[in-house]
């Protein structure tokens, strides 16, 4: 974390113990926020095709604990808890001890960096339930970026071997249109696909990942930095996605695809519309040197299919040092689609953030003329008078 970041936010809790905590730091003041504008997106998360038992469980809503008055924030720090509606199981009951690590997870390497005499506390911070506070602090940050018109959305690409084809669908339509199935797929027949296919997997008594985009639309010109390394927006995009459990992967617009491509086919050309500058392609994904360039912000991440399957799979008993098969813990059989909201919010959270670095100020009423003033890529906009100039006399 930069020095200069403006936002930052923490969470707190075990997937069964009492609560969820987050702390959400430097939110200017003056955005009006209830805790309805927060629950909707914790059911976005609880909702998809392939979820485990656990979501029948938990029914998420955040209690705003502080920054919140009258409506409004405040200025001050925004706690929020979610209760563990499955802690009631768990609450003063003793539990045999944990002791076959589960390739893939941070069972082993938890226990190993810790010293535990049992797995289960790595496993109860490292899971993906920890989640659902991140989607609390998420769904503050987009809806701030709602107030400068700014939108980021989601949806699933991919599950398993099943790819979408999404060529026809406009970009600014699809995350609406993947709000209408259970795997959040813009295509209705490749939803189907990918419907089909988590139905067979769990039949295999197996588990599917995929791909997720995230675009964000309306974003200014200037977010983010090339003049140190840890600016660099797809630096600090990356380090904030693949930071949520499973995901392994991750480009930005056309990425491995220009890869394999010469320099002259992977660039998006610069054309003039009457005083505009234009682009008639977003190869690079909206990021230009680290900066956002006016384009949409385009992100793919792949998501591995999670380690937790009801096939058993190899591993030792650290009590007995027998190799021995891997025992069931309650999972999904493809978190895929119920990865998007999750995506979206740690996006929103880095979004948020670059535009209040960018902007500065302490108030909402502050913050809007700043940003309707920002320059853009019209040429009256830039002062390039040509000419010879000495940079070092």
């Amino acid at each position: 974390m930069t020095l200069t970041n403006r936002l930052r936010f923490l969470t707190a809790g075990e997937s069964h113990g009492r609560s969820l905590t987050a702390l959400l730091d430097g939110l200017p003041a003056g955005l009006p926020l209830s805790a309805e504008v927060i629950n909707a997106e914790l059911a976005r998360r609880q909702h998809g095709a392939g979820s485990g038992g656990r979501m029948k469980i938990e029914h998420d809503s955040a209690d705003i604990l502080s920054g919140v008055m009258k409506g409004q924030t405040t200025g001050a720090p925004i706690a929020m808890q979610i209760l563990n509606a499955d802690h009631a199981k768990w609450k003063g009951k003793p539990i045999k001890a944990f002791t076959i690590p589960r390739p893939g997870h941070a069972d082993l390497t938890g226990a190993v960096k810790f010293g535990y005499d049992d797995l289960r506390p790595s496993l109860e911070r490292a899971s993906a339930r920890e989640t659902a506070a991140r989607v609390a602090v998420g769904a503050i940050c987009k809806h701030f970026l709602g107030q400068f018109g700014i939108r980021v959305q989601g949806y699933v690409r991919s599950i398993g071997e099943i790819q979408a084809d999404l060529n026809e669908i406009p970009l600014e339509e699809r995350a609406a249109l993947a709000e209408q199935n259970d795997v959040r797929c813009p295509n209705p027949q490749s939803a189907y696909a990918m419907q089909e296919r988590i139905r067979q997997v769990m039949q295999e008594r197996d588990t599917l990942g995929g791909i997720l985009e995230i675009i964000a639309l309306g974003l200014p010109v200037g977010l983010g930095s090339f003049t140190q390394w840890d600016t660099r927006l797809e630096a600090r995009l990356s380090a904030a996605l693949l930071s949520v459990q499973a995901m392994k992967g991750i480009e930005f617009g056309e990425a491995f695809e220009n890869a394999r491509l010469p320099g002259t086919r992977a660039q998006d050309a610069i054309r003039l519309d009457n005083s505009q500058l234009t682009r008639p392609t977003d190869r690079s994904g909206g990021l230009e040197g680290g900066v956002t360039n006016g384009q949409p912000l385009i992100i793919r991440v792949a998501m591995k299919p999670i380690a937790t399957t009801l096939t058993p799979q190899q591993s030792v008993d650290l009590a007995t040092g027998q190799e021995v098969d891997t025992q069931y813990e309650r999972s999904d059989f493809c978190p895929v689609p119920r990865a998007v909201p999750i995506l979206e919010a740690m996006t929103a959270f880095i979004l948020a953030d670059a535009l209040l670095t960018k902007l500065g100020g302490d108030s909402l009423a502050e913050i809007l003329p700043r940003f309707a003033s920002l320059r853009s890529t019209r040429l009256g906009d830039l002062q390039l008078p040509g000419g010879e100039h000495t940079f070092w006399p």
